[in-house]
């Protein structure tokens, strides 16, 4: 089963956050099957605003920091297609025009879940399903995931 990562399960990994965030962000990661888990590109761009704006890093340093991400996982371009799917979420359910867009590149890449704390946990949109795996009741859906060898 494929999942994507939003932006906030890598800002925590990154350490940016509370320390029980950040704990847990890291030990998913690190149990995540490589082969299973993509970024959308968004993430990442979203990620170096945050880790130069937020987390006063260097441009160098958060460049580092997005190329390591780069090399743990695939990262997936956003098409035109994906962006008028943003745009439709947007309209439609409301999203802000990024979150759309990053969910909707999971969509196109035939991801079953989307790892994120910034939408409704539980939503389901072109057979991706989000989940927040900071919620205090695992998914069953994360836990199959994490049970591939």
């Amino acid at each position: 089963m494929r999942l994507a990562l939003d932006t906030n399960i890598l800002a925590y990994a990154e350490g940016l956050g509370d320390n029980e965030r950040c704990a847990k962000a890291r030990d998913l990661i690190a149990r995540l099957p490589v082969t299973h888990a993509l970024l959308p590109a968004q993430t990442l761009g979203e990620l170096y605003l945050v880790l130069t704006a937020k987390a006063r890093r260097s441009p160098a340093d958060a460049r580092q920091a997005i190329l390591a991400w780069a090399d743990s996982f695939p990262v997936v371009d956003s098409t035109w297609a994906s962006f008028q799917a943003a745009f439709d979420l947007a309209a439609d359910h409301q999203l802000q025009i990024w979150d759309g867009l990053v969910l909707s590149v999971a969509a196109e890449n035939r991801c079953r879940v989307l790892l994120s704390e910034d939408f409704q946990t539980g939503f389901v949109w072109r057979g991706v399903t989000i989940v927040d795996p900071f919620a205090q009741s695992p998914s069953p859906l994360l836990e199959r995931v994490l049970a591939v060898d």
